[in-house]
């Protein structure tokens, strides 16, 4: 039996969840071609990399077919209900920063919080006989940040595209997305709301409740977390 950690296939968050690793003492590599997902751990014994992408790894880790894995806490937060019961936040990374925000076209000088949004929903409503659409891929976050801020009359529309561009196709009327830097929000004619993000997510370690831990893998785990300088 060996500990198998999951971490993303391909990208900036490969190398760099293989950078934060190996700056610990513990080396992570590709073997074989770009299209074969198999790794290779150097400096802690019984661990195994499995490389996943980065929206696979919160199911598996709930699903219990890995012990460990890297990713960003929005994907975890999205796509696992009552996730803090089938993972533990094991430690934040320090990179992948990036924010989920609400944001509604700027030319709604008169919306800047999530009361204003409140109050030009249902006035939206009454004018156009149907709820604000709101485009996003985080369901879950923003149906449960808007219903912790008293905001309901609103429905949210899929997106897996282009999020931003859905409010000038005229597909939505405000969004809820992911950035890091605000810049292709501000090119879309967008601004963000005041209050603050739904979620700022960052690539995270984290471990499975799900997945069977044996005498053996909890002492490869201790052994992984004194090598890494975690002490939860």
């Amino acid at each position: 039996m060996s500990v198998k950690l999951g971490v993303p296939s391909k990208g900036r968050l490969m190398e760099k969840t293989f950078d934060w690793f190996g700056a610990r003492g513990v080396a992570l590599s590709r073997t074989g071609s770009d299209r074969e997902y198999s790794g290779a751990v150097d400096g802690i014994d019984g661990l195994e990399l499995v490389l996943l992408s980065a929206g696979e790894i919160p199911r598996e880790l709930a699903a219990g077919r890995i012990h460990l894995g890297v990713t960003g806490s929005d994907l975890v937060h999205e796509k696992l209900g009552a996730w803090e019961e089938k993972v533990a936040e094991l430690e934040p990374m320090g990179f992948g920063h990036a924010d989920l925000v609400i944001a509604v076209p700027k030319a709604w000088v008169d919306v800047n919080t999530l009361d204003d949004l409140d109050a030009v929903s249902a006035a939206f409503r009454a004018r156009h006989g149907f709820r604000l659409r709101i485009a996003t891929k985080y369901h879950r976050l923003v149906r449960d940040y808007l219903r912790a801020h008293g905001v309901a009359d609103y429905q949210l529309v899929d997106s897996q595209g282009a999020t931003e561009g859905t409010v000038k196709n005229e597909t939505a009327e405000a969004i809820a997305d992911i950035t890091s830097t605000g810049e292709t929000l501000r090119a879309n004619h967008l601004k963000v709301l005041l209050d603050g993000p739904v979620h700022r997510s960052q690539a995270t370690l984290f471990k499975s409740r799900k997945a069977q831990w044996s005498p053996q893998d909890r002492a490869t785990l201790a052994a992984l977390k004194k090598q890494l300088g975690i002490d939860r």
